[in-house]
């Protein structure tokens, strides 16, 4: 494929950058009837809500953790089945957008200069948080995918840092989105366990607020986002939230606003954009 164009563009405007939710495993290709149709159809939706077609997508799931954040580097990158004990068709979907060793190499450049330890993976493919909700937004997988990793220690601030460091991608209509679940105490949610549903409310009115904050406030709260209410029943692990943090990161002083609200098996879940 043709190497991407990375120079700003003074007459398309930037793109955002986004939060979205992946669902839960293969969900939209399983026979759940209603439960997931809300966040289909929102996902279905998103890339008309988008200024322009990206040249590229930068995605970060909460699904890959190196010591240092880690992009895919390869031009075709395979798909990683990382779901277990579903049927055999879930293992057969296919996603085969390209990948952009162009854009591996500027995000490594973006990540030098910020002073931020980064590598790059040839061999990994792209994640279940990623094609699974991709195969939905953006169905003719014609967009070059670069995969970024969380960075191990699942600090909110170097995730924000993480983010600011790639806020110049989005002049270069680049799309950065985090995918991930804003509740993400699975065994309530796989079980339909209704002891979380009042403190995952709580939970997501705080988070919403938060996104929606203004911009030094919003970082600031999110940073401290573990003495929100109800915020380590609705996340015993951060893994899945921490994507927030990089497209909040990479917002600079953009507002963030709710796009996505649902109650999904009794808890409540949010995506936000910035921009």
């Amino acid at each position: 494929m043709p190497a991407t164009d990375l120079s700003p563009s003074t007459t398309r405007p930037q793109q955002p950058t986004l939060f979205i939710p992946h669902g839960g495993g293969p969900c939209f290709f399983m026979d759940w009837p209603q439960t997931w149709d809300h966040m289909a159809a929102f996902l279905r939706g998103l890339g008309n809500t988008l200024p322009q077609k990206p040249d590229a997508i930068v995605v970060v799931s909460g699904h890959w953790e190196e010591q240092a954040v880690t992009v895919t580097s390869s031009p075709a990158p395979e798909l990683i089945y990382d779901y277990y004990g579903f049927p055999p068709h879930t293992y057969t979907l296919q996603y085969p957008a390209p990948g952009s060793p162009d854009v591996a190499r500027h995000i490594r450049t973006l990540l030098q200069n910020a002073g931020i330890a980064n590598a790059a993976d040839e061999q990994r493919g792209l994640d279940h948080g990623v094609f699974i909700p991709f195969i939905l937004a953006f169905p003719h997988a014609d967009i070059p995918v670069v995969e970024l990793s969380l960075q191990m220690a699942l600090d909110p601030a170097e995730h924000l840092a993480i983010g600011a460091a790639l806020a110049p991608l989005r002049a270069q209509n680049v799309l950065i989105v985090g995918t991930g679940l804003s509740y993400h105490n699975l065994r309530h949610f796989m079980n339909g366990s209704p002891v979380t549903d009042q403190p995952a409310q709580a939970f997501d009115a705080w988070l919403t607020a938060t996104a929606c904050a203004p911009p030094p406030e919003r970082n600031l709260r999110l940073t401290q986002w573990a003495q929100a209410p109800g915020a380590r029943l609705c996340h015993p692990r951060e893994e899945h939230l921490l994507p927030l943090m990089i497209a909040a990161g990479a917002a600079g002083q953009d507002k963030g606003q709710q796009i996505y609200s649902d109650i999904v098996l009794g808890k409540a879940l949010s995506g936000y954009r910035f921009g």
